[in-house]
């Protein structure tokens, strides 16, 4: 297969050369200035990154995981607390987590979304946990006080956040979402009769700008999201060496500050965020509609009712995924795994002692995913190649003779019977 009749897992040359006058601009501007830290770029993409996803505060921050682990500590997680979460998530998670002092445990995830299953949370606090006699509620597994929780907004798509929400409200638990493949996916909140954006639900909020993201980077980039004033303050003081002004430390901080440069790079970005996520739902509904005739040998993205995701990356399900993985990269197809082994059977993990089977549904899905080519440019001709050589899997797998190109190209597009 030629390089130029590759099909790329992620695009993101297109997106640059098309913004390249104005991403040029703004690295003219910096280097015009010596504005490398801090300053007006950094402000201006903090008002309108709260803006975009509804909050009062946007805090800019050196990386996704600098985010998750500043919001945690600034919402009151400390050192010795459990904070529960998946462990069908990428390692910053927990990462963010332990670097608080704090202990990851997990529950496990609803099958069809693969994010954070409310009933396994509630069984989870009913009864793996008991309150001692303050009245704080701790985990029977470590003996820990248990003060958060973290759901992780997978894949572009909304944990369902009232039921965590009221759960969190019953057991007097911290909120703070992971929403780092999540910029500008929304959730419908029955309880308050609106739509919600990602972001906007919990105490505080975590996105990471990493360059793959839906709003990426040209580089290391994060942000913390919150309503709060006084989460807001003190992550403002936690990424700067802990300062409340020059040389006057409150605390001992970080330096997670954000450059200005990959600041006015997001700004440029940011006005073309929400065209970007709805051709990536139309990809994904393109990508439904051709695989829909696999839907008993291929498991689609599940989006329920109370859902608008932004598909950061559209993954299926196959019992084969090896095979089918080689036999697209033999085709010219990149794919992906997100995530090929949950992090409670990690070896960084191990300590914990997690054992093979604690979270099944989480297990099941890690030995089948696959992460098919999604990003905004890509084209139906290109989607219908990858459709048509998933077909072309299936029949082998299935022992029947392999289609034509020009007789699969007509299966996938529905003019076959």
């Amino acid at each position: 297969m030629s390089n130029s009749n590759s099909i790329p897992f992620l695009d993101l040359i297109t997106p640059h050369k098309e913004l390249e006058r104005e991403l040029t601009d703004v690295f003219r501007q910096v280097i015009s200035t010596a504005g490398f830290i801090g300053g007006p770029m950094v402000e201006n993409f903090e008002k309108a990154f709260a803006e975009f996803c509804d909050t009062k505060y946007s805090i800019a921050v050196s990386s996704g995981t600098d985010a998750l682990r500043f919001a945690l500590t600034a919402a009151g997680v400390r050192s010795g607390d459990v904070v529960v979460t998946v462990a069908h998530t990428f390692i910053a998670t927990t990462e963010a987590i332990s670097q608080t002092g704090a202990l990851p445990e997990f529950v496990d995830v609803d099958e069809r979304t693969y994010n954070m299953d409310s009933g396994k949370l509630k069984q989870y606090l009913e009864e793996q946990c008991s309150k001692d006699a303050k009245g704080r509620l701790i985990s029977r597994r470590s003996g820990r006080p248990v003060t958060a929780i973290v759901p992780v907004h997978l894949y572009g798509q909304c944990v369902d956040m009232d039921p965590i929400l009221e759960l969190a409200e019953r057991f007097n638990l911290i909120v703070v979402e992971d929403a780092c493949q999540a910029h500008g996916a929304e959730y419908f909140s029955k309880k308050l009769n609106k739509w919600r954006k990602a972001g906007s639900m919990g105490k505080a909020a975590a996105f990471s700008f990493y360059p793959g993201k839906n709003l990426g980077a040209c580089g290391e980039a994060g942000a913390v999201t919150t309503n709060d004033e006084a989460i807001s303050a003190n992550v403002k003081m936690v990424r700067d060496h802990g300062q409340a002004k020059k040389y006057y430390h409150n605390v001992e901080g970080y330096n997670g500050r954000l450059d200005a440069m990959q600041a006015g790079f997001l700004h440029v970005k940011l006005p073309h965020l929400a065209k970007w996520n709805q051709e990536r739902q139309q990809r994904a509904a393109e990508y439904h509609r051709l695989l829909a005739p696999l839907k008993n040998s291929v498991a689609l993205p599940f989006e329920p009712s109370w859902s608008r995701a932004v598909y950061h990356l559209y993954v299926v399900r196959h019992p084969n995924r090896e095979g089918l993985m080689e036999h697209l990269k033999s085709s010219g197809i990149g794919t992906g795994i997100h995530y090929p082994i949950p992090l409670h059977l990690q070896k960084a993990y191990a300590s914990l002692g997690y054992a093979k089977g604690t979270f099944p549904v989480c297990e099941a899905a890690a030995a089948e995913i696959v992460s098919l080519p999604m990003f905004p440019q890509l084209t139906n001709e290109q989607q219908a190649r990858v459709a048509q050589e998933i077909h072309a899997f299936a029949k082998i797998e299935s022992g029947s003779k392999p289609l034509s190109a020009e007789s699969a190209e007509l299966e996938v597009s529905g003019q076959r019977r």
